[in-house]
Order: structure tokens, then C-alpha cells, then sequence
């Protein structure tokens, strides 16, 4: 599908790069609309999941104010230190464990679940470009077939063949990003939860010492 004079017109006004995305989104065909709403969903999924450790402060803290929040409870403000000060009010190891594995089921779990989602996506626009690659060769393929010769002909072989190259290479640009992203948000929760075992430890000594 190539844009229409109707569509250009109504694009007049657009910055340019908007104008481009729409033209290329017009001639990688059906499968374009696929890939960048699995895109958007994935970049959704990345910028909730940053954004959402960020404002919980979910992040390594030193050795430093660990033992000031066992020290001083009262010191303590936000869900980490929070949950430091809970589990330093349990008095016996296995209340320290279970007041810590309810922090990773309530705050942790819902990161993996959207983690999980983003690796989904990050696999299928790859494939949702290969798909859009076998439907431009299916139209080049038939354009060939009609055996009508002429600029027609060529027109749509070109066309075909522009789809198949578009949707692959569109596939792979948001594919790639989101696999780069991906891994960095799984890089910070699992630090952020080695910091939470060695937390844990040093709550149990506290409340066993």
C-alpha cells in the first residue's frame, strides 16, 4: 500500500520525519501496523518497569545505611528502609524471611511479569517482520505470475519487494532496542535483588544476635 494523494494532504503541515514514518508505514503493508504496536507495547513495559523502580527506590544501598536503619528505625522512609525496619522488629529468623519474601511477592513479582511480556514482544517483532517479508514476496511472486509485462508489472514487483525489505528491516530496529533494554532492566532488578539476600542476612543476625 502506497500513500494516496488524500493521505499526503492531510499529512501537510507534519514535520517531515512524521510524513517519512507514515510513507514507510504505508509501503511495509499490513504487518507495519503489528510491529510498532508490539514496539509501543514494549517500550511501555520498559519505561513502567524504570520508572516504577525508580519512584519505589528499588536499588542497592550501601553497608552504611543498612546499619544506620537497624540502628535508628525511626530514620527509615520509603519501602526499603520500611521493610528493613519490619524485619528488624521480628525477633526470629524465620519472621525476618517471611516478612522479606512478602516484599519480593508484592514488589518484585509484578517487574517479572512485565519483564516475561517484554521478552515475548522483543521475540515476536522480529518475527511479525518476517512475516510481512513473505507476504511483499508472495505480491512479487503473483506480479511475476500475471506475466503482463510493462510498467504495471514492474511497478508491483517493486512494490512486493519493498515490502518484504521494509517490514524485515523494521522488524530488527525495534527488535534490537528492546532486547538492549530488556536486558538492562533485568541487570538492575537482579542487583537490586542481591542486595535484598545480603539485606536479609544481615536482618537475621540482627534479630538472632
Amino acid at each position: 500500500m502506497t500513500p494516496d494523494a488524500s493521505t499526503m494532504t492531510w499529512l501537510e503541515g507534519f514535520p517531515p520525519f512524521l510524513v517519512r514514518a507514515v510513507e514507510i508505514t504505508l509501503a511495509g503493508g499490513p504487518a507495519m501496523s503489528a510491529i510498532w504496536l508490539v514496539g509501543f507495547i514494549m517500550c511501555g513495559l520498559g519505561v513502567n518497569i524504570w520508572v516504577g523502580m525508580l519512584m519505589d527506590g528499588l536499588r542497592p544501598r550501601s553497608d552504611a545505611q543498612l546499619k544506620g536503619w537497624l540502628r535508628e528505625p525511626s530514620s527509615a522512609n520509603g519501602p526499603v528502609p520500611e521493610l528493613i525496619t519490619g524485619a528488624v522488629e521480628a525477633r526470629s529468623a524465620e519472621s525476618v524471611a517471611l516478612t522479606f519474601g512478602e516484599f519480593r511477592s508484592r514488589e518484585l513479582e509484578p517487574f517479572d511479569r512485565q519483564l516475561r511480556l517484554m521478552r515475548i514482544c522483543v521475540g515476536l517483532a522480529p518475527l511479525l517482520g518476517l512475516f510481512g517479508t513473505v507476504t511483499g514476496m508472495l505480491a512479487t511472486f503473483a506480479a511475476l505470475a500475471s506475466g503482463a509485462g510493462g510498467e504495471q508489472t514492474m511497478g508491483a514487483i517493486a512494490k512486493g519487494i519493498s515490502e518484504a525489505l521494509i517490514t524485515t528491516e523494521t522488524g530488527l530496529v525495534v527488535a534490537l532496542p528492546g532486547l538492549f533494554l530488556q536486558y538492562h532492566l533485568s541487570r538492575k532488578k537482579r542487583g537490586f535483588e542481591v542486595f535484598l539476600d545480603h539485606a536479609e542476612s544481615m536482618c537475621r543476625r540482627h534479630a538472632t544476635a
